[in-house]
């Protein structure tokens, strides 16, 4: 089973792949500032729609949006989780969502871990150098997370 696990973002989206609970990759698709908002997102859609095309993935995993204090950012967020909604309904990709609480319970055994934590654990875990981006080692830890979940346990 293929899993692509992301972090959704405007400015920075991260992803990440899971084959049959094995980490294969992970990266940062990136939209500039200067470009209008309905062509950033659809880059990440042309972006994640490649990523899809190559990967073949069976699900994709999407971190549920939490409260915000900031509400452009949840706005941004939303619109390019959207996109990526659009994505998998038109490919037939089922999505699940974790909350960010469920991620890092599952990753560091504490739910109000910080960033950095997660990604000593991801690291650690995946034998893998520490990716120091929040949005792609987010990907990670979703993906991860789910696999854990899904008792598939990590080679």
């Amino acid at each position: 089973m293929t899993i692509l696990s992301i972090d959704s973002g405007l400015e920075r989206t991260g992803y990440a792949i899971f084959r049959n609970s094995v980490y294969i990759c992970s990266g940062l698709i990136k939209t500039s500032k200067t470009q209008i908002k309905e062509k950033r997102l659809k880059e990440i859609y042309d972006s994640v729609n490649d990523l899809v095309k190559k990967q073949r993935p069976d699900m994709i995993v999407l971190e549920r949006l939490f409260f915000f204090r900031n509400q452009k950012t949840v706005i941004t967020i939303s619109q390019a989780q959207g996109v990526i909604l659009l994505l998998a309904a038109q490919n037939n990709i089922p999505v699940e969502f974790l909350t960010p609480l469920q991620i890092k319970s599952i990753i560091t055994g504490y739910g109000k871990a910080d960033k950095k934590a997660v990604q000593k654990m991801i690291s650690l875990t995946l034998k893998i150098p520490d990716i120091t981006q929040d949005d792609e080692s987010d990907a990670v830890a979703c993906g991860l997370a789910y696999c854990y979940l899904n008792k598939n346990l990590i080679k």
